[in-house]
């Protein structure tokens, strides 16, 4: 049989490849950025080329390297689904979901009861890494992200639409000079989750303060932490709606009735091959009777 590059070696171009950042695969593989560098290293050593373009702070396939991805990662996930086929209970389906903290606190977990009242042999794996949609089919089976759009060549269902609200402490408008302009947050730091970078620009735009700068602009990756920061006084936060009313903390209010609709939503998504599994199907259809916003 013809030689094969390690696998190892195949698995770190199909992660590098996927998230487009050495720093984020080495993470997920649980490597230091020089041995996965290496890793990369010896696969393009083996077959001759180089499959990577490299660029400040990312990696992008060049021609070579998309064509290697088309052909290798489905046999990738075939890999994965016999291992998972033979070292699975035959008595429990088991689902690996990718999911952000908030919404699995604010709008998953409140029903899981009726999910495994409905389907007591499906178990859940919970993920709440980032960069999960970049791991379908390489330890996570489906995603529920929060995007402006998914891949085209990933099956994806949209769960809800949102309004930008404007979060802030209660004290904020009960003290002497209350804040109930929008030109006022000049004096204030406004708080922004990593995976809606654009929410306060759209919010800004839409209320027709385009030359408008806060103080400082915070970035968190955590849903949870910002409300709580908001409620700390510590500045403003631009969310969803959804995570303002399921918050349901009255330390919180919403700044300014400014109508603004969200760039972003949430989004079950996974491989198409994926959907024809029984775990994926069984948590889909019940994800999409129970949580998903009708006509969205």
């Amino acid at each position: 049989m013809r030689r094969l590059p390690p696998l190892t070696a195949i698995e770190a171009f199909v992660q590098v490849a996927r998230t487009g950042s050495i720093k984020a695969a080495s993470q997920e593989l649980a490597l230091s950025p020089p041995a996965l560098s290496r890793r990369i290293q010896a696969l393009e050593r083996f077959i001759g080329r180089p499959l990577f373009e490299r660029r400040h702070q990312a990696v992008v396939l060049n021609a070579d390297g998309e064509r290697l991805l088309a052909q290798i990662a489905p046999a990738l996930d075939q890999l994965s689904d016999a291992v998972e086929v033979m070292t699975s209970n035959t008595d429990v389906l088991r689902l690996r979901l990718g999911i952000l903290p908030l919404f699995a606190s604010q709008r998953l977990f409140p029903r899981l009861g009726e999910l495994r009242t409905r389907h007591p042999e499906l178990h859940l794996d919970i993920d709440t890494a980032q960069h999960g949609l970049a791991r379908l089919g390489e330890g996570l089976d489906a995603v529920i992200a929060l995007a402006r759009e998914i891949d085209p060549t990933l099956y994806a269902r949209r769960l809800d639409r949102n309004q930008v609200y404007v979060i802030g402490a209660r004290t904020l408008v009960e003290r002497d000079d209350p804040v109930v302009r929008p030109e006022q947050l000049a004096g204030l730091t406004a708080l922004v989750h990593r995976d809606m970078p654009d929410t306060f620009s759209a919010w800004r735009a839409a209320a027709g303060l385009g030359e408008l700068e806060p103080l400082a602009i915070d970035h968190f990756d955590s849903g949870a932490l910002m409300l709580e920061a908001a409620a700390q006084g510590l500045g403003i936060a631009f969310m969803h709606e959804s995570h303002f009313e399921d918050a349901r903390d009255e330390r919180i209010v919403r700044l300014f009735d400014i109508a603004v609709e969200s760039p972003y939503s949430y989004w079950f998504a996974c491989r198409p091959r994926a959907l024809a599994t029984r775990p994926v199907k069984l948590f889909h259809d019940w994800l999409i009777a129970t949580i998903a916003e009708p006509g969205v």
